[in-house]
């Protein structure tokens, strides 16, 4: 691990030299470059500079001890060294977690697909109350929200909303949100005061970029239609809503968030890409699933991962069997705690596995 830490701060250091040449700065691509494999590396080697300065702290308290004979000296010295060498401990352990090899698609943006599961309305309500969390989180971090299909179901419920979340490291966030998300509460609907159990289910996809996935539109249907609110009521005069076909794969997707159709057949399109990608990145996951049976979900949509209990005032996510009771604070978008308890068992389960690989 080491000699890897030596080796990054070795081309870190490069890297800083060829900044601050003026031919450099001249090649806009090159210096571009540059700076984004410097900002890659930043963060470890700040760490690792502040684990060499632990590690010479401890070695001047070992000579302290070795040489001086003032007790009070060698006390500071002793108290000085256990302190340096369970800081020690600390830096070597979060070291390790950044060396973790990276999700390269955690810097994305993110797709998010929320449908109404079982439960009917209530189902329908559920879905519009968890796109309202995601986007009070998404606030939260200063992102942005760009709508791109909403169907809703006459009462406030949304039967299903697609929205991008615009904003740097959202899908490092948010990948862990995908699966069913089940509500257990007295409906609005319910006249007889008992409790139900509706679902919904959540999709986080990366952004997928041109590079990333190839559409020949050759491959794709494309159909145009007037755009409609609920109860099917016409809420424009053109046909602006467009539904796309990838005929391959039989997917379908359709936009009508935008008066224009062009805006809604590039939408669609933007759409069509994130998941064929998620497809493809799905094959991925399961196949390291199927050869480490160990993985925090992070794409199966059929995978039930947290329950909302109303009456009990709690909040319960079942792969990492964490229970909190702030549902009003987590529907107003304080994701924070379960991401990082998410984010921490994760890390926890890849430095196991490699662990095992050694």
């Amino acid at each position: 691990m080491f000699e890897r830490l030596e080796g990054i701060l070795t081309r870190y250091r490069e890297i800083e030299k060829e900044l601050m040449d003026p031919n450099i700065v001249n090649d806009k691509d090159r210096y571009k470059k540059l700076m984004k494999e410097q900002a890659d590396m930043s963060d470890i080697v700040e760490k690792y500079l502040e684990y060499k300065n632990v590690q010479k702290t401890i070695n001047e308290s070992l000579t302290i001890l070795e040489e001086e004979n003032d007790e009070e000296l060698r006390e500071l010295a002793r108290e000085e060294l256990s302190n340096s060498r369970q800081r020690l401990e600390v830096i070597e352990n979060e070291l390790k977690v950044l060396l973790l090899p990276k999700d390269p698609n955690d810097e994305k943006n993110v797709i998010v697909e929320i449908r109404a599961g079982a439960g009917g309305d209530e189902a329908a309500l559920f879905a519009a109350e968890l796109y309202r969390m995601y986007v009070m989180y998404a606030e939260r971090n200063h992102w942005k929200i760009e709508m791109m299909n909403l169907n809703e179901n006459g009462i406030g419920g949304f039967k299903e909303v697609i929205f991008m979340i615009n904003g740097k490291g959202a899908y490092s966030k948010l990948k862990y949100e995908s699966g069913v998300h089940r509500v257990q509460r007295v409906p609005v609907t319910e006249s007889g005061g008992r409790i139900h159990t509706s679902t919904a289910t959540v999709a986080i996809m990366p952004e997928a970029d041109e590079v990333d996935v190839e559409i020949d539109l050759n491959d794709c249907k494309f159909d145009v239609y007037r755009s409609s609110g609920h109860g099917g009521q016409s809420v424009n005069t053109t046909d602006s809503a467009v539904r796309l076909t990838h005929i391959p794969t039989g997917i379908v997707v359709t936009c009508q968030d935008e008066k224009s159709q062009l805006k809604n057949k590039e939408k669609a399109i933007k759409i069509l890409r994130s998941r064929l990608y998620e497809i493809e990145l799905e094959k991925a996951r399961n196949a390291e699933a199927e050869a480490r049976k160990s993985q925090i979900g992070t794409g199966d949509r059929s995978e039930k991962i947290r329950t909302y209990n109303f009456p009990q005032g709690r909040v319960t996510d079942h792969r990492i069997k964490l229970t909190l009771h702030q549902l009003d604070d987590v529907l107003n978008g304080n994701l924070d705690e379960i991401i990082d308890h998410l984010i921490a068992a994760d890390q926890a389960a890849k430095l196991s596995m490699m662990q095992e690989d050694k």
